[in-house]
């Protein structure tokens, strides 16, 4: 049985002359991407929320997008930009959506991106359970400290 070139552990690049390796390591700098990073950091908070608030965060469904739609629903008086929360509804879960380019437009580092996304993310939880965010997580929008 002839085996596929990418199911063997190397195999020549396209020409024929070296051996395809990657350049660098899953674990290096180089390889993690802008949205990698974001989407790390989201599900970070998802699990740090989770831990804390089971009840809350599993029946929701978290979503993230590159920016936010063009055109608005007419009916959305409170429009932002960074997030957008979705209620449950004839047999859809709650949703929330976090908008990673408007989002890391805010920020200068992968720091204040995390709070940034702890605070959208812990707001957005409280708005689609009538609480106040302070409720859900004490440290809600203290940025300095």
């Amino acid at each position: 049985m002839d085996q596929h070139p990418w199911t063997r552990e190397v195999f020549r690049d396209r020409h024929g002359r070296g051996q395809r390796k990657p350049m660098f390591g899953a674990r290096l700098p180089r390889y993690r991407t802008r949205s990698g990073i974001f989407d790390s950091a989201v599900a970070s908070q998802i699990k740090r929320l989770n831990e804390a608030w089971p009840n809350l965060v599993s029946p929701v469904q978290f979503a993230v997008e590159d920016v936010p739609p063009s055109d608005p629903v007419p009916w959305d008086d409170d429009y932002r930009s960074l997030s957008n929360s979705f209620p449950a509804g004839h047999g859809i879960p709650a949703r929330i959506v976090l908008y990673r380019m408007p989002m890391q437009m805010q920020v200068e580092d992968d720091t204040e991106l995390q709070l940034l996304i702890r605070d959208e993310m812990v707001s957005r939880l409280a708005e689609l359970y009538g609480r106040r965010p302070e409720e859900i997580d004490p440290q809600w929008g203290l940025w300095g400290i």
